[in-house]
């Protein structure tokens, strides 16, 4: 059997291909573009065209595509094949350094936010040589940006980048300053953690609501869920471990660097995890992960759920993000050292992400938000919506002893004993984990848990990256203008303990006194819903922070803004119409039927027993005839609420009236639903039930 060392990245055209096709002279060049931004030479790029072409057609490669993400949160791609006509009639494999770096996609299908009018269609992908081809099925996938005739962002890939550039230029400030002199770059990481749910491909199909929206919008809560946790790292069933297995075979042969699986703790929840890459890479890997991730689970009869709560009652998914900076010559920014007190550097970056966190807690929250993240943030399962810093107990007392001007009495790493002779001895770390945080330091990187299993990790790493971009300009200008470097520093180090402190917290951040003492003693921000937050984006401090470092131009904020508040209303109409059709078309003719037998029982029975004899009966169908008129009263109730969205104005006000009209009444038909669904017997309810769908899987 083939070695995963043998096959790991044979369909990426990546460093190892380049250096045995290319000659020196080239590579040399686009190693130049990828490290340092030079420009690509027309010259460079056909030649490593020329050599992607015929590495591709040696493995079966027909066509290429652009790859890209547009605002839609999924990856778009159009195929062309590389042949073109020959002379004498056949055809000839071609492939232009043009083409591999320009394409031209119908920009007037994407969303645009009013960028874009639908008559403009012209727009452009531009290729991101940092971020490896690779080949899918028959085609070779070039990853690349998206943007309109006039230059403007249509995609997460750009601004992306341009966030990775701004934090550069500010880290390598800050470097200069302590006398680092070798780091020519400073990239962020991540390795997002991906959870999703694997339920029966037969099952879903029966569900009108999972095939539409990704989320089951009824469901009577089934004996057994989560209760005994026992699903949590168990054993995983033959079933889910052959998709795994599947799975990291072919995330391994894209170069994905697929380390870690293992069960969840809802009853058909599971979770992978890679090593860390580029930023921009991971995203472009994430997006590679869930559409892999869909793919294969049709191959072994499954269907894989990426909606952030797709059953309630039960824990919905999430996706974190581990988040650091490096230097190019391999330092973690982040990264203490055995003596974070003394360590200067390192707690001069630290306070630019406490600085960064506190000062845009509102552009972090609204880079999370959706309609169907909404349903996760707050509920005891996932971060709350109020965004706060976990440090754990030594870094906060190092920062209060700095603050204090106080020296700091440390505790050394101590071991631990656990009782038996036969198991080894170990040290334990300083500093616990907080899964309730938001926003967690987990040693040498930080952890921002509020992001949703189906969210781009672009948006997320895009406000992150622009944050601390602007802190760490704001603290090199400071820096740079003083008289004294260490004593301006270390002024500064205290002061921004002192002005940014209400970001840190410990404790439990599931505690409904942590969101009361949050938003009223601390001052933070609480923005439960996606129409609370998304307006916030333009915000004139918000504008002027990501204008200034040239991630977005005001008028892709404003076209942002409007997408995601329409994404968010389209989203939940979807919902509501499969609801009232479920209802009219599926529940209400089944409990009908049911109704009808009930009927029918009575009458057989009263023919040779009396009344007294049919109590149970006579009470079951009269509590179904009371539960069918809910249904169709409720029923009705949501339709007009969908119609009142006629009178709004804008995508704004149209998105507080979905909060505040349409989510109410679907919850409202929901619960008369699942107490419909508890009392019909099971050959009659119309589609699978919560019990069949998490526990269907052998």
């Amino acid at each position: 059997m083939e070695s995963v060392s043998e096959y790991f990245g044979c369909m990426v055209f990546d460093d190892r291909v380049m250096k045995a096709r290319l000659n020196s002279d080239v590579y040399n060049s686009l190693k130049n573009t990828i490290d340092n931004g030079a420009r690509l030479d027309l010259s460079v790029a056909n030649s490593v065209a020329s050599a992607m072409r015929d590495w591709a057609v040696e493995r079966g490669a027909t066509h290429f595509t652009h790859w890209f993400q547009p605002l839609t949160g999924l990856t778009a791609e159009k195929h062309e094949s590389f042949i073109t006509p020959a002379p004498d009639g056949g055809v000839i494999m071609e492939f232009s350094g043009k083409e591999l770096i320009q394409g031209e996609p119908d920009a007037s299908s994407f969303p645009s936010g009013g960028l874009r009018a639908t008559f403009e269609a012209r727009g452009y992908t531009a290729w991101d040589p940092s971020s490896y081809a690779f080949i899918k099925g028959n085609t070779l996938c070039i990853p690349t940006a998206f943007c309109s005739y006039g230059g403007e962002a249509l995609d997460k890939k750009t601004p992306l980048l341009r966030s990775m550039a701004a934090l550069n230029r500010q880290a390598l400030r800050i470097l200069r300053l302590f006398g680092n002199t070798e780091a020519k770059c400073v990239r962020t990481s991540v390795g997002p953690e991906q959870e999703y749910f694997l339920v029966d491909r037969e099952m879903f199909s029966k569900r009108r609501d999972l095939v539409f929206t990704g989320r089951t919008l009824f469901g009577a809560k089934p004996p057994k869920g989560q209760e005994l946790e026992d699903h949590y790292f168990g054993a995983i069933k033959l079933k889910v471990a052959a998709y795994m297995d599947d799975l990291n075979r072919e995330l391994w042969k894209l170069g994905v660097l697929a380390k870690t699986e293992h069960n969840e703790v809802a009853p058909a929840q599971h979770e992978l995890a890679p090593i860390y890459s580029t930023t921009n890479v991971a995203a472009d890997h994430n997006q590679l992960t869930m559409e892999l991730m869909q793919k294969i689970a049709s191959k072994h009869g499954l269907v894989c759920l990426l909606h952030e709560k797709p059953f309630a009652g039960v824990n919905g998914s999430g996706k974190h993000n581990n988040w650091s900076m490096a230097t190019d010559t391999g330092v973690n920014l982040l990264s203490p050292g055995e003596t974070p007190y003394e360590n200067a550097q390192f707690l001069l970056f630290l306070c630019a992400v406490i600085k960064a966190v506190d000062d845009y807690q509102d552009l972090l929250r609204l880079s999370v938000a959706t309609a169907g993240n909404d349903h996760r943030l707050g509920a005891n399962e996932a971060p709350p919506a109020v965004v706060s810093i976990f440090l754990g107990d030594e870094l906060t007392a190092i920062l209060e002893a700095l603050e204090a001007n106080a020296p700091y009495n440390g505790s050394e790493k101590k071991t631990m004993k656990l009782g038996v002779d036969i198991l080894p001895h170990f040290t334990r770390d300083t500093t616990d984990r907080n899964r309730t945080s938001p926003f967690a330091f987990t040693g040498n990187k930080f952890e921002f848990r509020m992001l949703g299993s189906s969210n781009s990790i672009s948006c997320a790493n895009i406000m992150l990256n622009s944050a601390v971009a602007e802190s760490l300009k704001i603290f090199a200008d400071e820096l740079e203008a003083a008289e004294s470097f260490e004593p301006a520093l270390s002024e500064l180090i205290r002061r921004t303990i002192r002005e940014h402190k209400r970001i840190l917290f410990n404790g439990n951040g599931y505690d409904d006194g942590w969101i009361k003492e949050a938003t009223e003693k601390r001052g933070l921000l609480n923005y439960r819903t996606t129409p609370d937050c998304m307006p916030h984006l333009i915000d004139e401090k918000n504008v002027r922070m990501l204008t200034s470092h040239s991630v977005f131009t005001e008028a892709e904020l404003h076209s942002r803004c409007e997408i995601m508040l329409e994404n968010y209303c389209k989203t939940v109409l979807i919902e509501a119409n499969t609801m009232t059709d479920m209802v009219n078309r599926q529940i209400l003719p089944a409990v009908l039927n049911y109704a009808h037998s009930v009927a029918e029982t009575i009458k057989a029975k009263m023919s040779v027993l009396s009344d007294a004899a049919c109590g149970y009966e006579k009470s079951l169908l009269g509590k179904l005839n009371v539960l069918t008129d809910q249904l169709s009263l409720k029923a009705e109730g949501l339709s007009q609420a969908v119609l009142g969205l006629r009178d709004a104005e804008n995508a704004e006000s149209q998105a507080y009236l979905v909060r505040d009209t349409v989510l109410p009444a679907m919850c409202e038909l929901r619960a008369v639903a699942d107490e419909t669904e508890a009392v019909t017997a099971d050959e009659y309810w119309p589609f699978p039930t919560y019990g069949e769908l998490l526990f269907g899987v052998k």
